[in-house]
């Protein structure tokens, strides 16, 4: 970790910025722009709800955060190592009364076949679905400090499969823990995308066995490569439309027209980034921007803070906004912990 990201406090910007934007956008999800512009006012001016609730995006954030901090108690980062914090975590949220913040379909499956100790984990996430529910949760995995690249993007993956076992799901929550780490570490906004389209050719015929098993065969492609080539290609695929969106697109338009409504993965991805790009240097208004979409607008608006909160630190956010977030402590205990 460099001198920048432990004094701009990356971790704890980037989980703040995370929970805000979850807060911000979860009363306007499902709701049409001028819907949400009749209920809420001018989109620039929208205001954090009281109280400042967050959805299922910030409680499996947490989850995921947990079960890397038990984890890395136990010793370098493993595949063995994660899978049983990270099964219990979900399977804890899953149980949880504070679960009806209308989570996703997907998930709640998964995580009810993952509550049996006895089923191997590729089993119970469901290969057929490429929610954003993947990667919405991954920015831990940009924040941790001491992780190689291939224990990060294994990592990343792994979570991911557990309940949402398509390639794209896979690789789309890489690319997003690669985004979070790039810039925490100081990355240039402008450059980003061009950065994270290399990372995707470099790595489109890399399966990491070691972390996923035999999840490829349940899928019925010939390779392990073919499976998750099929991913890449599709992240691919967006982020040539986020290249485009970022020099055309303006920011009065809804962002979701130009990059996808944000409810599979690949999506949630470009369009939480196009928000982010767009107001680089105000990180409100950025989850303002995400959070007044016709799209997935809670998964979108946490994934622009994730990013606006990596590049700027704990100090982009207001104070008066930050003090009241849901799950205030926990997000801060995570973030003072990889921040140090």
């Amino acid at each position: 970790m460099t001198t920048t990201t432990r004094t701009k406090r990356a971790a704890t910007g980037s989980l703040t910025g995370l929970a805000l934007g979850d807060a911000l956008g979860f009363p306007t999800e499902f709701n049409d722009v001028p819907s949400i512009l009749a209920k809420c006012g001018p989109w620039r001016g929208m205001e954090l709800p009281r109280p400042a609730i967050v959805t299922d995006d910030t409680q499996m954030t947490l989850a995921l955060g947990r079960a890397l901090r038990t984890a890395a108690d136990r010793g370098p980062l493993g595949p063995d190592r994660l899978e049983r914090p990270l099964r219990e975590e979900f399977v804890a949220w899953y149980r949880s009364p504070d679960n009806n913040r209308a989570p996703g379909h997907t998930c709640l499956v998964a995580c009810g076949l993952l509550a049996d100790p006895q089923r191997p984990w590729q089993q119970a996430g469901q290969v057929h679905s490429k929610g954003c529910g993947a990667n919405m949760r991954v920015a831990p995995l940009g924040l941790v400090p001491g992780l190689g690249d291939e224990q990060r993007a294994g990592a990343a993956q792994m979570q991911a499969a557990l309940t949402h076992g398509h390639p794209t799901a896979l690789a789309a929550s890489d690319l997003t823990a690669h985004a979070v780490r790039l810039l925490a570490q100081g990355a240039e906004p402008t450059g980003l995308v061009g950065l994270l389209r290399s990372y995707a050719y470099d790595n489109r015929r890399r399966y990491h066995s070691r972390w996923l098993g035999d999840l490829w065969t349940l899928a019925g492609d010939d390779t392990p490569e073919d499976f998750i080539g099929r991913g890449w290609d599709e992240c691919l695929d967006v982020l040539e439309r986020l290249a485009h969106a970022v020099r055309t697109v303006s920011p009065e338009t809804d962002p979701c027209l130009a990059t996808g409504g944000g409810w599979i993965a690949e999506e949630a991805l470009a369009t939480g980034l196009l928000c982010f790009l767009q107001f680089v240097d105000e990180p409100v208004t950025a989850l303002r921007r995400a959070a007044c979409t016709s799209g997935d607008s809670d998964s979108i608006a946490c994934l622009a803070g994730a990013f606006a909160g990596a590049h700027h630190g704990a100090d982009a956010w207001p104070a008066e906004w930050a003090d009241r977030v849901e799950y205030r402590s926990d997000l801060l205990a995570l973030g003072t912990l990889w921040d140090a």
